[in-house]
Protein backbone atom coordinates (compact mmCIF):
# COMPACT_ATOMS: atom_id res chain seq x y z
CA UNK A 1 0.00 0.00 0.00
CA UNK A 2 1.47 3.36 -1.07
CA UNK A 3 -1.50 5.57 -0.30
CA UNK A 4 -1.83 8.05 2.56
CA UNK A 5 -3.03 6.07 5.60
CA UNK A 6 -3.86 9.25 7.51
CA UNK A 7 -6.22 10.37 4.76
CA UNK A 8 -8.18 7.13 4.74
CA UNK A 9 -8.25 7.04 8.53
CA UNK A 10 -9.60 10.61 8.54
CA UNK A 11 -12.25 9.65 5.99
CA UNK A 12 -13.60 7.15 8.50
CA UNK A 13 -12.97 3.92 6.63
CA UNK A 14 -13.48 1.07 9.08
CA UNK A 15 -14.77 -1.65 6.76
CA UNK A 16 -11.92 -3.39 4.97
CA UNK A 17 -13.90 -4.03 1.79
CA UNK A 18 -14.89 -0.34 1.57
CA UNK A 19 -11.27 0.70 2.06
CA UNK A 20 -10.17 -1.67 -0.72
CA UNK A 21 -12.82 -0.24 -3.08
CA UNK A 22 -11.65 3.29 -2.34
CA UNK A 23 -7.97 2.43 -2.79
CA UNK A 24 -8.55 0.57 -6.04
CA UNK A 25 -10.81 3.30 -7.42
CA UNK A 26 -8.15 5.89 -6.61
CA UNK A 27 -5.46 3.80 -8.32
CA UNK A 28 -7.59 3.35 -11.44
CA UNK A 29 -8.43 7.04 -11.59
CA UNK A 30 -4.74 7.96 -11.49
CA UNK A 31 -3.79 5.49 -14.20
CA UNK A 32 -6.86 5.66 -16.48
CA UNK A 33 -5.81 8.86 -18.25
CA UNK A 34 -2.37 7.52 -19.14
CA UNK A 35 -3.65 4.11 -20.17
CA UNK A 36 -6.46 5.56 -22.28
CA UNK A 37 -4.11 8.01 -23.94
CA UNK A 38 -1.60 5.31 -24.83
CA UNK A 39 -4.02 2.61 -25.94
CA UNK A 40 -6.86 4.64 -27.51
CA UNK A 41 -6.06 8.24 -28.41
CA UNK A 42 -2.49 7.69 -29.58
CA UNK A 43 -3.10 4.87 -32.10
CA UNK A 44 -6.33 6.54 -33.22
CA UNK A 45 -4.57 9.84 -33.86
CA UNK A 46 -1.85 8.02 -35.80
CA UNK A 47 -4.40 6.31 -38.04
CA UNK A 48 -6.65 9.36 -38.47
CA UNK A 49 -3.84 11.82 -39.18
CA UNK A 50 -2.24 9.81 -41.96
CA UNK A 51 1.14 10.42 -40.37
CA UNK A 52 3.75 7.91 -39.31
CA UNK A 53 5.24 6.84 -36.00
CA UNK A 54 7.88 9.26 -34.78
CA UNK A 55 11.27 7.68 -34.21
CA UNK A 56 11.92 9.82 -31.17
CA UNK A 57 11.05 9.49 -27.48
CA UNK A 58 8.23 11.71 -26.26
CA UNK A 59 6.87 12.36 -29.76
CA UNK A 60 4.24 10.01 -31.17
CA UNK A 61 3.43 11.10 -34.71
CA UNK A 62 5.13 12.91 -37.56
CA UNK A 63 3.05 14.24 -40.44
CA UNK A 64 4.84 15.88 -43.35
CA UNK A 65 3.58 18.25 -46.03
CA UNK A 66 5.54 19.91 -48.80
CA UNK A 67 6.82 22.66 -46.54
CA UNK A 68 6.06 21.58 -42.95
CA UNK A 69 6.73 18.79 -40.47
CA UNK A 70 4.01 18.48 -37.84
CA UNK A 71 5.38 16.62 -34.80
CA UNK A 72 2.65 15.47 -32.42
CA UNK A 73 2.81 14.22 -28.85
CA UNK A 74 -0.60 12.80 -27.91
CA UNK A 75 -2.02 13.05 -24.41
CA UNK A 76 -5.40 12.00 -23.11
CA UNK A 77 -6.51 15.26 -21.53
CA UNK A 78 -5.35 18.84 -21.06
CA UNK A 79 -3.76 18.39 -17.66
CA UNK A 80 -1.30 21.22 -17.28
CA UNK A 81 2.33 20.12 -17.24
CA UNK A 82 4.50 21.16 -14.34
CA UNK A 83 7.80 22.91 -15.02
CA UNK A 84 9.81 19.67 -15.10
CA UNK A 85 7.41 18.02 -17.55
CA UNK A 86 7.48 21.07 -19.82
CA UNK A 87 11.28 21.03 -19.89
CA UNK A 88 11.25 17.35 -20.78
CA UNK A 89 8.71 17.84 -23.55
CA UNK A 90 10.71 20.81 -24.86
CA UNK A 91 13.86 18.69 -24.94
CA UNK A 92 12.09 15.84 -26.74
CA UNK A 93 10.72 18.15 -29.43
CA UNK A 94 14.12 19.86 -29.78
CA UNK A 95 15.87 16.52 -30.23
CA UNK A 96 13.54 15.62 -33.09
CA UNK A 97 13.86 19.12 -34.56
CA UNK A 98 17.64 18.70 -34.70
CA UNK A 99 17.34 15.34 -36.42
CA UNK A 100 15.01 16.76 -39.09
CA UNK A 101 16.89 19.99 -39.82
CA UNK A 102 18.31 18.55 -43.03
CA UNK A 103 14.80 18.44 -44.53
CA UNK A 104 14.76 22.28 -44.43
CA UNK A 105 11.06 22.17 -43.64
CA UNK A 106 9.30 24.28 -40.99
CA UNK A 107 9.07 22.30 -37.74
CA UNK A 108 5.71 22.54 -35.93
CA UNK A 109 5.65 20.79 -32.52
CA UNK A 110 2.17 20.10 -31.14
CA UNK A 111 0.96 18.65 -27.86
CA UNK A 112 -2.46 17.26 -28.75
CA UNK A 113 -5.11 16.44 -26.15
CA UNK A 114 -7.88 13.97 -26.91
CA UNK A 115 -10.50 16.04 -25.11
CA UNK A 116 -10.94 19.52 -23.65
CA UNK A 117 -10.66 22.99 -25.13
CA UNK A 118 -7.22 24.12 -23.96
CA UNK A 119 -5.49 26.04 -26.73
CA UNK A 120 -2.16 27.79 -26.36
CA UNK A 121 0.77 28.71 -28.55
CA UNK A 122 4.45 28.53 -27.56
CA UNK A 123 5.36 30.53 -24.46
CA UNK A 124 8.51 31.55 -22.65
CA UNK A 125 8.77 28.15 -20.98
CA UNK A 126 7.59 25.84 -23.78
CA UNK A 127 8.51 25.58 -27.45
CA UNK A 128 5.34 23.82 -28.61
CA UNK A 129 1.69 24.67 -28.97
CA UNK A 130 -1.29 22.94 -27.35
CA UNK A 131 -4.52 21.92 -29.04
CA UNK A 132 -7.43 20.00 -27.51
CA UNK A 133 -10.68 18.26 -28.29
CA UNK A 134 -12.52 19.32 -31.43
CA UNK A 135 -9.76 21.66 -32.56
CA UNK A 136 -7.09 18.96 -32.26
CA UNK A 137 -9.05 16.27 -34.09
CA UNK A 138 -10.15 18.70 -36.79
CA UNK A 139 -6.56 19.79 -37.39
CA UNK A 140 -5.22 16.28 -37.92
CA UNK A 141 -8.25 14.88 -39.80
CA UNK A 142 -9.84 17.88 -41.53
CA UNK A 143 -13.21 16.80 -40.09
CA UNK A 144 -14.88 19.23 -37.66
CA UNK A 145 -17.22 16.47 -36.40
CA UNK A 146 -14.54 13.83 -35.85
CA UNK A 147 -14.53 14.37 -32.07
CA UNK A 148 -18.27 13.53 -32.00
CA UNK A 149 -17.88 10.55 -34.30
CA UNK A 150 -15.52 8.99 -31.75
CA UNK A 151 -18.26 8.68 -29.15
CA UNK A 152 -20.89 7.66 -31.73
CA UNK A 153 -18.76 4.76 -32.95
CA UNK A 154 -18.48 3.30 -29.45
CA UNK A 155 -22.21 2.41 -29.48
CA UNK A 156 -22.91 -0.44 -27.04
CA UNK A 157 -19.35 -1.75 -26.84
CA UNK A 158 -18.55 -0.12 -23.46
CA UNK A 159 -21.61 -1.75 -21.86
CA UNK A 160 -20.47 -5.19 -22.99
CA UNK A 161 -17.03 -4.62 -21.52
CA UNK A 162 -18.57 -3.29 -18.30
CA UNK A 163 -20.14 -6.68 -17.58
CA UNK A 164 -16.72 -8.33 -17.79
CA UNK A 165 -15.17 -5.50 -15.78
CA UNK A 166 -17.73 -5.84 -12.96
CA UNK A 167 -16.96 -9.54 -12.56
CA UNK A 168 -13.21 -8.91 -12.51
CA UNK A 169 -13.65 -5.92 -10.15
CA UNK A 170 -15.59 -8.02 -7.61
CA UNK A 171 -12.94 -10.75 -7.69
CA UNK A 172 -10.11 -8.26 -7.12
CA UNK A 173 -11.95 -6.55 -4.25
CA UNK A 174 -12.60 -9.92 -2.60
CA UNK A 175 -8.97 -10.99 -2.97
CA UNK A 176 -7.57 -7.69 -1.70
CA UNK A 177 -10.01 -7.65 1.22
CA UNK A 178 -8.97 -11.15 2.24
CA UNK A 179 -5.27 -10.28 2.10
CA UNK A 180 -5.78 -6.97 3.89
CA UNK A 181 -7.79 -8.43 6.76
CA UNK A 182 -5.21 -11.16 7.23
CA UNK A 183 -2.38 -8.64 7.41
CA UNK A 184 -3.87 -5.51 8.94
CA UNK A 185 -6.93 -6.42 11.00
CA UNK A 186 -6.91 -7.38 14.65
CA UNK A 187 -8.43 -10.57 16.04
CA UNK A 188 -11.76 -8.80 16.64
CA UNK A 189 -11.92 -7.73 12.97
CA UNK A 190 -10.99 -4.06 13.36
CA UNK A 191 -8.46 -2.34 11.09
CA UNK A 192 -5.17 -1.92 12.93
CA UNK A 193 -4.31 1.59 11.72
CA UNK A 194 -1.03 1.74 13.65
CA UNK A 195 0.21 -1.45 12.00
CA UNK A 196 -0.87 -0.13 8.60
CA UNK A 197 0.83 3.24 9.20
CA UNK A 198 4.04 1.50 10.25
CA UNK A 199 3.88 -0.58 7.09
CA UNK A 200 3.69 2.61 4.99
CA UNK A 201 5.83 5.11 6.92
CA UNK A 202 8.22 3.55 9.42
CA UNK A 203 11.91 4.38 8.81
CA UNK A 204 12.49 0.71 8.24
CA UNK A 205 9.63 -1.28 6.81
CA UNK A 206 8.57 -3.77 9.48
CA UNK A 207 8.31 -7.43 8.54
CA UNK A 208 4.86 -8.06 7.20
CA UNK A 209 2.51 -9.88 9.53
CA UNK A 210 2.07 -13.49 8.59
CA UNK A 211 -1.15 -14.20 6.79
CA UNK A 212 -3.61 -16.20 8.80
CA UNK A 213 -4.19 -19.70 7.52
Amino acid sequence: MRKNPYLYRALGHEVAADLMRSLLASHLKESDETIFGNTFFEPLALLASGGHVAEAPGVDIVKETEHTILAIAVKSGPNVFNASQKRRQNAEFNALRSRLQKTRKAFDPLLGHGYGRFMQGPTDDKNYRDSSGQAFWEEITGDADFYLKLTRLMKEVPLKHKEEFDVAWAAVINRLTLEFTQMFCSADGRIDWERLTQHVSAKEKPPGPKKKA
